[in-house]
This record gives C-alpha cells, structure tokens and sequence, in this order.
C-alpha cells in the first residue's frame, strides 16, 4: 500500500459523460483512492476549505466549466498557503496553446488532453494514479 493510497484523488468536471468516463476508470483500475468529485472550481474551493474533508493528494481539474473555470480556480488555489501544495493535473479537451502555458504559469503538475478513446482514457488516468499515489508529498499538502 502506497502512502497516499488513503488520501482522496478531487476531481473537478462539470460534464456529466466525462465525470462518469472518469469514476469507470478508477473503477476498472482498482484505484485505491476514494474519488471526490464537484463540478466547478467554486464547489472545489467549498470542498478543499471545509475541515471535514481530508485534503486530496492530486486534483484533477477541467478547465472549461461554468461559474467558476479551472484557470480561475487555479489562480485562487495557489494564492492559498493552504492550498497550493495540493499538485494539480489539468484533464481538459483544451489544446489551446494559452490554456496549456497559462496553466504552467500557474504552477500546475500536468496537463493531459483527454483522449477520446477509452483505453487511452485508462491508460492516462493508470499514469497519473501510479505517479501521484507513489509521489512524496509535503506534509499538509
């Protein structure tokens, strides 16, 4: 059992297909992580700041959502001393080269366009469970 096995994956999508695409992977995928899920980057900021909830060692986030996108809920979280230690991988269908550098810029981890076809789905949700599970991560992050 790995270190952050434990430790909640937060993933942030408002579209209903992807979101149910994403929980079959983990599923498929035996992931051992419990899976929170919200829709936008304002419900992912109630999620991360409510003391109840353990803090997640990875988000997944979307970029395009409604109320509150993925950039903007990037440039609230890493402002946050709290929050932005917390490593973020953006899964988004963006392939808008200012989405990919205005992300980078915003210190995220990753940036995975999500492919179309289920096992290549699988297979880039396998990467980022076998690496984020297995990283070391700092100690309230």
């Amino acid at each position: 059992m790995t270190r952050n096995s434990k430790k909640p994956i937060l993933f942030v999508e408002d579209d209903h297909v992807d979101a149910m695409t994403v929980k079959r992977a983990f599923k498929d995928l035996k992931v051992a992580n419990p899976l929170a899920h919200t829709i936008n980057g304002e419900q992912a900021l109630e999620y991360l700041r409510n003391e109840g909830n353990r803090k997640p060692c990875v988000i997944l986030l979307d970029l395009n959502m409604p109320k509150m996108n993925g950039i903007e809920f990037l440039k609230i979280a890493k402002a946050d001393d709290t929050l932005r230690k917390i490593p973020v991988v953006v899964l988004t269908t963006s392939r808008e080269e200012r989405d990919i550098v205005e992300s980078f810029e915003l210190s995220v981890a990753g940036y995975i366009v999500k492919p179309v076809d289920y096992k290549k789905f699988v297979e880039a949700i396998r990467t980022i469970d076998f690496y984020w599970t297995l990283s070391e991560l700092p100690d309230g992050g």
